[in-house]
């Protein structure tokens, strides 16, 4: 039933994203966010600024990666984020303490990148999916966030790898 369950709320997640975004690109309206991390981005009501927030979130979050530092990330995920994906058909849902020992491993550093595939932004609150690579190892990650202040933090990370 877990399986079941988990597997619908997947799909949802991924018709909302898809569905819910339009085709619009930031235009030249901001230039400090970096065409070649926007890829072919489905944007939905995000304007440049909120662009540029999450942007800056997405680039401390591979940072930790390619400098080998969880302390780097630590700032843009919320205290209780979670990092969640399925193994062997079953859902693992952690703490984020399990990326940041990731990011403190031996593994890193490494070279790390990403490009924005969808954006959808209510206000405060945003679901933005990527295509990352860590190391050669290529995902699909979706992160709900929040609006902290004048921040943008990850609450959750859900991925799956190619």
């Amino acid at each position: 039933m877990k399986k079941i369950i988990n597997g619908i709320f997947l799909i949802i997640s991924i018709l909302f994203l898809t569905t819910a975004c339009d085709n619009a690109k930031p235009g030249n309206q901001n230039q400090e966010i970096k065409e070649e991390k926007m890829g072919s981005t489905k944007f939905n009501n995000a304007t440049p600024e909120q662009l540029e927030g999450i942007n800056n979130t997405l680039e401390a979050y591979i940072k930790a990666a390619i400098k080998g530092d969880s302390k780097i990330a630590e700032p843009v995920f919320t205290d209780n984020a979670t990092i969640s994906h399925i193994e062997n058909d079953s859902l693992v849902s952690l703490p984020i303490q399990a990326l940041y020992d990731y990011y403190n491993s031996d593994v890193c550093p490494q070279p790390a990148s990403y490009t924005i595939t969808a954006c959808n932004v209510s206000d405060d609150v945003a679901i933005v999916a990527i295509d990352s690579d860590f190391g050669g190892t290529k995902f699909d990650d979706m992160f709900s966030m929040v609006k902290d202040g004048k921040n943008w933090k990850i609450v959750s990370k859900v991925f799956h790898v190619k």
